[in-house]
């Protein structure tokens, strides 16, 4: 008697008479399903990427509150919170492809791709759990800087989460596209390391770049993040008009267009 190995079951090679889309969804929402009990199972990397911008606003925030006044603002945490999600959107979403590479090494993505699954369904069921996972910590990170003192208008809160949930996707996406690309653990964190400083230092996440050389102000202007924290500062400041919002947004919707277009091509190439 032969011995015969099979790959993981992955429950996408049950073909269904479905339309294309709901054909789509059922196929992301399986993959979503399974990176959820995967989360649910370990929860270290969802503790561990809520702890760092806790920490910030408890340690660090106290001590805006007697600059602030120089920063154009009127309440620390408004200034503040803001800026933590982003920073939560950005470094957290950026650590979602480690764990892909421990499902490529595990056979997980050889088994999907034996499967019919729309290559783009793989990327986003990945993505619904790093966006629902993002969401909590946002909603944790809004509800402690409220109880620390910020006041912000519901709706300004609503649309700076959701700027803030683009940015993720759109990091998680590449991320993810960077971890198929590379496949190892020692390569993709050095190059994260090195993307993630310039980006928290010339965002404005910690203090605003106007208090900056001016050499240095006309340099963040390049940094896509930049606009997209001052977005989420004015929304939460109350001020909705397009000219705060627009290059925030506008930054964040194509960022993650083109995120989850290279992340598509990428689990493409990795199933041809």
């Amino acid at each position: 008697m032969t011995a015969t190995t099979s790959a993981p079951s992955t429950g996408l090679d049950v073909p269904l008479e479905r339309g294309p889309a709901a054909t789509f969804l059922r196929e992301s929402h399986i993959v979503f399903r399974r990176q959820l009990r995967m989360n649910l199972r370990n929860p270290a990397w969802v503790i561990i990427g809520m702890l760092q911008p806790v920490l910030y606003l408890l340690l660090f925030g106290p001590l805006l509150e007697p600059l602030i006044d120089q920063f154009g603002a009127t309440n620390a945490y408004t200034f503040f919170v803001p800026g933590m999600l982003v920073q939560l959107g950005i470094f957290g979403a950026f650590f979602a492809g480690f764990s892909l590479i421990g499902e490529w090494r595990e056979g997980v993505i050889e088994a999907e791709r034996v499967t019919p699954a729309n290559r783009t369904a793989l990327l986003v069921g990945r993505l619904y759990r790093d966006l629902l996972q993002l969401c909590v910590q946002a909603l944790i990170l809004v509800a402690l800087g409220w109880a620390l003192g910020m006041r912000a208008s519901a709706v300004g809160i609503v649309i700076g989460v959701l700027i803030t949930l683009l940015l993720g996707g759109a990091c998680a996406a590449a991320s993810n596209a960077l971890a198929l690309t590379v496949k190892s653990e020692d390569v993709m964190a050095p190059v994260i390391n090195m993307i993630m400083m310039p980006v928290l230092l010339l965002s404005g996440i910690l203090l605003p770049m106007t208090i900056g050389p001016d050499w240095l102000v006309r340099v963040s202007d390049f940094m896509p993040t930049r606009h997209v924290v001052d977005a989420v500062r004015a929304s939460f400041a109350g001020d909705f008009a397009f000219s705060a919002l627009g290059w925030g947004i506008a930054w964040s919707v194509g960022m993650f267009v083109l995120a989850v277009w290279w992340g598509t091509a990428t689990f493409r190439r990795e199933n041809a």
